[in-house]
């Protein structure tokens, strides 16, 4: 990977500061340094050393801005896999410096596992989706606190589902006898409208978005599957990034859908799901499984998503469509649990999407 590479350079990233630490390939020389976090500043250290160079530091919460910088000005940068980095078990002294110094050896052997770095386009389009999943948990908080705050005083719906417009209209309508319990629900209830209108807003952003950018293609096969609307696939679309460096078998263990194994000598124990990787792509696949468990049938919606891909993308859809919901009826039949009989779903749903992603 780095065989043109003289120097391997390990930069620990932070907020303010980067310690950084050069390895002479050649010479087994190291150059150490601390300075601030300003890319430009970072780029002309390290053109000072023996080039060729490259670079790496742990993804992480500062971005890929430095990321780009470094390959814009011509320097080599990988974005490190923080779980995927290989640490000695006895280690137990940790600095920026030894921690700059084990990223610049670890590159020095090629053992670096990047990370995709996305394109601004991407990376925006990331930090919507993020924030429309954060506000689906505010809301989701927000209705909690009001069914919490109105059964402690023994006031429970029972007149259908919640968070229907008739159980908004029943909301509205209560009246708490003591003055101060009455502000408290009518704050609470204040704050989970003010929820669902931001999830709402970001919610008409997203559809925007999904329908006018690079990645509508993807979105427009991806819906071609039960359980995944614009919403999901354009989420999974920027989440996953590039389809391409997954395949079908690899891409349950890239969303931590695999279960975890043990095993030694004789023995060989298998565990939970792993549940590395993405979370929040993670999720959505958990939740687009639960669609194929119903009997199949084609939906409107369904069918207006279908109009928007290609009849390749039907054709493979509707093949993953019926055997996911054949794979349910065979594991209701076994009477499999169903929250294991999702996940396994999930996991295969993973590759159809897959499947679809990289049709051309």
């Amino acid at each position: 990977m780095v065989i043109d590479v003289r120097t391997s350079v390990g930069l620990d990233v932070h907020a303010r500061s980067v310690v950084a630490c050069g390895l002479d390939g050649q010479t087994g020389q190291l150059f150490e340094q601390r300075m601030v976090a300003d890319p430009a500043t970072v780029i002309e250290w390290i053109r000072g050393l023996p080039g060729p160079a490259a670079a790496t530091y742990e993804a992480g919460p500062t971005g890929f801005g430095l990321a780009r910088a470094l390959q814009e000005a011509g320097i080599r940068c990988l974005v490190a896999a923080p779980s995927k980095l290989q640490r000695p078990s006895g280690d137990r002294v940790k600095t920026d410096v030894r921690d700059a110094r084990h990223l610049a050896r670890l590159l020095h052997l090629s053992e670096i596992v990047e990370v995709a770095v996305p394109s601004p386009q991407v990376e925006a389009a990331r930090d919507l989706t993020r924030s429309r999943e954060d506000a689906r948990r505010e809301l989701m908080s927000a209705r909690h606190r009001v069914q919490k705050l109105l059964l402690r005083h023994g006031i429970v719906y029972s007149d259908g589902r919640a968070w229907t417009s008739r159980h908004e209209h029943w909301l509205r309508c209560q009246r708490l006898a003591m003055l101060h319990s009455q502000m408290a629900f009518e704050s609470a209830y204040g704050a989970m409208v003010s929820a669902r209108e931001r999830r709402d807003r970001l919610d008409e952003a997203i559809a925007e978005m999904a329908a006018d950018c690079e990645l509508t293609p993807v979105v427009h096969r991806l819906g071609c599957l039960r359980g995944i609307s614009t919403l999901t696939a354009f989420a999974l679309a920027v989440e996953i990034g590039d389809w391409h460096r997954l395949s079908g078998r690899t891409i349950g263990a890239f969303l931590g859908l695999v279960p975890s194994e043990y095993s030694s000598g004789a023995s060989r124990m298998k565990g939970p799901i792993t549940r590395t990787g993405n979370g929040h792509a993670r999720r959505l696949m958990i939740e687009a499984a639960w669609h194929h468990r119903r009997p199949y049938r084609t939906s409107a919606q369904l069918t207006r998503r279908w109009e928007l891909a290609s009849p390749a993308a039907r054709a493979r859809a509707e093949q993953g469509n019926r055997r996911l919901h054949g794979r349910w009826a065979r594991f209701d039949a076994r009477r499999k649990r169903a929250v294991v009989a999702n996940t396994a779903i999930a996991r295969e749903l993973a590759g159809w999407c897959w499947s679809l992603a990289v049709l051309e």
